[in-house]
């Protein structure tokens, strides 16, 4: 079996775990492949996943940042980090993982959507209709367009 094919077969379980909503549970498995295999990139990404539902930020970003380093293109990874930063305040940052996440995936509207929630919680509106406009162009869930559109509507006001 290849490397990667090993390393996503060591993390289903936490997988299954996670669309269960079991976090915790999810949690020790993943402490426990990392433990048995510190080079599994989907670990820490599974791992940084399940530390952001649980509330853990900066738990789930160091996870984040960790999977970045075994998976410098880790699109799901970029743009997760992206939302951890802003949530933690640190726009800046922010900002620039989201741009990397941009730059990586032009047409992504994940990356268009995580860069524009960072340049609105900066003020710089022009930038964030700009990336979240792009993103309604993805054509998201019902959700989160109607989410986007409300934000959207504030920033013409």
């Amino acid at each position: 079996m290849d490397r990667d094919a090993a390393h996503w077969e060591a993390v289903e379980e936490a997988a299954e775990l996670m669309h269960e909503e079991r976090f915790h549970e999810a949690l020790r498995v993943l402490h426990a492949v990392v433990k048995a295999d510190p080079t599994n990139a989907y670990a820490f990404f599974f791992m940084g996943q399940a530390l952001y539902e649980v509330g853990e930020l900066e738990p789930a970003r160091d996870a984040y940042r960790a999977c970045l380093n075994l998976a410098p293109k880790h699109l799901g990874a970029r743009i997760a980090i992206t939302h951890v930063e802003r949530k933690l305040g640190r726009i800046r940052e922010a900002i620039k993982e989201g741009m990397i996440a941009v730059d990586q995936a032009p047409h992504d509207g994940d990356a268009m959507y995580a860069v524009g929630l960072a340049y609105a919680a900066r003020g710089d509106n022009p930038a964030a209709r700009r990336y979240l406009e792009a993103f309604l162009h993805a054509k998201p869930e019902l959700e989160t367009r109607l989410e986007v559109e409300a934000l959207l509507a504030t920033m013409r006001e």
